[in-house]
């Protein structure tokens, strides 16, 4: 049996001591996890039906992605809906006796997509399948932990070469290029987000977006950035000095430094989700930042790149073997800057927490004379 019909075993086992008779995933990563094919169908219609009742399965794909889903999921039943089709009057054709209750994600099915199926299948009633799609994937097996420590073998084989590229008077813009060239030179399928490289004040912006200001000489440079790898994703963040570096820069940089470490130590199984938030959140309280530090410390990884679960301060969530999410803390202070580190972690088999990126933490000095 496959890693996808295991998956696919144990979901409809749910469906059935739920009373639920089909569940419909829509969500193209929940796609991913169930078939193993691997699609963004931007506003066409995907998705994968799983009759419970008939003991039937039917795979709606938009037509010129046929023969890529076959290759990939190697399933029976794909259906292909041409541009110029009604996406649920061929699913109609196909499953004309559907009713009772439905499975959906209530995160993936938009209004008008659930409007359109109730309207097509008159007397159906809906079921939040969402938190337990949830759960499955938040529980990573060990072939998921090995695609993510590819992934994150990748970018940081990115980082180290492409830090070799800075140089005063360089743009941000410029060292995205730069980062974005190696990730596929290294293997990558393609960045998991929107590479963001901030110099100077612009650190001082979680999110910010890249642009013509130039790297000088005191400037932060954080970087945040990630791949994509079989279908699994990886997330990292540092921040470097370009030139010299304060002892208020040194200072507050130790400050986050001290923060990861500390939510890093608090990671174990059996644990309160929101207790590796409040580990590494304290110190940057206790330092006195603590209006400077307004998100939550991480996030899951994955299929996606921000997946369950979620680590803020107030989840009671108790974290689980095979759970992997980021520990991220940082200090934004605007007008002069911001210091972010990022790493991904991950609860092994025996409830203890193993640190799945590598690439050090200790300040670093970029473009020194």
């Amino acid at each position: 049996m496959t890693i996808y019909e295991t998956r696919r075993a144990k979901l409809i086992e749910y469906l059935k001591q739920n009373d639920i008779r089909v569940a419909m995933i829509h969500d193209p990563e929940n796609v991913f996890y169930y078939t193993g094919f691997l699609s963004d169908p931007h506003e066409r219609f995907m998705a994968y039906f799983i009759d419970v009742e008939k003991d039937e399965a039917y795979f709606f794909v938009p037509a010129l992605d046929k023969d890529a889903a076959a290759l990939a999921s190697q399933l029976d039943n794909i259906i292909p809906i041409s541009d110029d089709q009604l996406p649920f009057e061929v699913v109609k054709t196909h499953m004309p006796t559907l009713s009772g209750k439905i499975g959906l994600e209530a995160r993936a099915v938009n209004y008008e997509r659930y409007l359109l199926l109730t309207e097509t299948f008159e007397g159906v009633t809906v079921e939040n399948i969402q938190p337990f799609i949830n759960d499955e994937r938040k529980r990573k097996s060990a072939e998921e932990i090995a695609k993510l420590r590819e992934a994150l073998r990748i970018i940081e084989q990115v980082l180290e070469e492409g830090l070799k590229k800075v140089y005063i008077g360089m743009t941000e813009l410029e060292l995205v290029s730069e980062f974005e060239m190696l990730m596929r030179k290294f293997g990558a399928d393609g960045p998991s987000f929107s590479t963001i490289v901030l110099t100077g004040e612009k650190a001082a912006l979680p999110h910010g977006s890249p642009g013509e200001r130039t790297m000088q000489k005191g400037d932060f440079l954080l970087i945040d950035f990630g791949v994509i790898k079989d279908g699994y994703c990886s997330d990292i963040t540092r921040t470097f000095i370009i030139g010299e570096a304060s002892e208020e820069q040194r200072e507050r940089y130790n400050i986050v430094k001290a923060s990861n470490e500390a939510g890093i130590k608090a990671v174990r199984a059996n644990a309160p989700l929101k207790s590796f938030d409040i580990a590494a959140r304290q110190v940057i309280a206790d330092a006195g930042y603590n209006e400077y530090f307004n998100n939550r410390v991480g996030h899951g990884l994955g299929i996606g790149l921000h997946e369950e679960p979620s680590v803020h301060g107030n989840n009671k969530e108790l974290a689980q073997p095979g759970y992997v999410f980021t520990i991220e803390p940082g200090i934004y202070i605007p007008e002069w800057g911001g210091i972010r580190i990022e790493d991904t972690v991950y609860i092994n088999e025996q409830g203890k927490c193993e640190v799945l990126s590598s690439f050090p933490t200790e300040l670093t000095i970029l473009c020194q004379s």
